[in-house]
């Protein structure tokens, strides 16, 4: 394994999960535009950004034991999955939303569980 790849395979999970935390973390700005006083509205943000915090924890933990970001990722995938799947919306418009938001968690869980499986390679032992 080249040592381009290894560093390769090793970032792109993590920069992908701090990209989407962030892409997510946005979704928390739409309650500014809410006419409400400064407790409701530090409640409101607080509120929207508990996917956020779970996933920087799973983050953090993912970067040490790659295995836990598979299961988080994907877990977190489902779930949104599995919300959005009864609501009554057109087929089209689940699909954008499952793409958009469900999507980049699982390309990160792929990765991850690469990561897992490639451990040895990408952490080489000291001699």
């Amino acid at each position: 394994m080249t040592t381009v790849y290894r560093r390769t395979l090793f970032w792109t999970p993590r920069v992908l999960a701090m990209s989407y935390i962030l892409f997510l973390s946005m979704f928390a700005l739409d309650v500014f535009s809410e006419e409400h006083g400064f407790w409701q509205i530090l409640f409101a943000v607080s509120i929207h950004l508990i996917p956020s915090f779970v996933l920087i924890a799973g983050l953090i933990l993912a970067w040490r034991w790659e295995w836990i970001g598979a299961a988080l990722y994907a877990a977190a995938g489902v779930l949104y999955v599995t919300q959005v799947l009864p609501r009554a919306l057109a087929p089209a418009i689940k699909m954008t939303w499952i793409l958009t938001i469900a999507g980049p968690t699982f390309l990160i869980a792929v990765l991850f569980l690469a990561n897992w499986l490639k451990h040895d390679e990408l952490h080489p032992a000291n001699p």
